[in-house]
């Protein structure tokens, strides 16, 4: 099928580009390096003398969502579904964010469905909305929200529905120490948030299978 390119002004909630003040690698190091000995150990021994580097090439990767704008991830869209305007359901999307309050791992599995109305968007495109917004310091309700906005003012769909579940490495690591639970969260627009009867038929989907 054609792709059809849309010209589009993203919102700009959604763009959030890079922070223009962002040190030089140097600097960064440096605070690496601090941080190191904060933890009481010496930078300067073997183990560590590359540690400052690694760290900083390592959150370039991590948060990497900050140089990209999801809206401009969606703006290909196919038109030829030969009538198709049922459900599509992106399930099982594996994530890794950090939490903005401790900056430890989120990790969890993303769960994006949409209610096409005329056009669809690269099943691939959806996944990677769920990456950008994850490679940023995070909450999960926060997170949750994003993706189901971006989709639904981007691709303008009868309705979006997105659920997450993470464990929080703040909670399994530090804090209250309770490895393994996991939070839930949802959130629906459009035909989804109207009609209960659609929100339960994204959850058995999202469910099936699962015993």
């Amino acid at each position: 099928m054609d792709a059809v390119i849309k010209k589009f002004m993203p919102p700009s909630a959604y763009m959030e580009k890079p922070v223009t003040d962002r040190p030089t690698e140097a600097e960064a190091e440096a605070a690496v390096r601090t941080l190191l000995r904060w933890t009481g150990d010496n930078p300067n021994r073997e183990g560590l003398v590359d540690t400052p580097k690694r760290v900083v090439k390592a959150y370039r990767e991590m948060f990497g969502g900050y140089d990209k704008c999801p809206a401009e991830e969606l703006g290909r869209t196919f038109e030829e579904v030969a009538g198709y305007d049922d459900l599509v359901l992106v399930k099982d999307i594996t994530f890794h964010s950090h939490c903005e309050h401790h900056m430890v791992p989120i990790i969890g599995k993303a769960h994006v469905g949409y209610l096409p109305d005329g056009k669809v968007v690269g099943l691939s495109k959806i996944a990677r909305v769920v990456d950008i917004f994850a490679q940023r310091l995070q909450t999960q309700e926060a997170m949750t929200a994003q993706i189901a906005g971006v989709i639904q003012d981007v691709l303008n769909p009868r309705g979006v529905a997105v659920m997450l579940e993470a464990e929080h490495m703040c909670m399994a690591m530090r804090g209250i120490r309770k490895e393994g639970s996991t939070t839930l969260t949802s959130t629906f627009t459009g035909v989804f948030k109207d009609t209960p009867e659609e929100q339960v038929r994204f959850v058995t989907m999202v469910r099936g299978g699962r015993g």
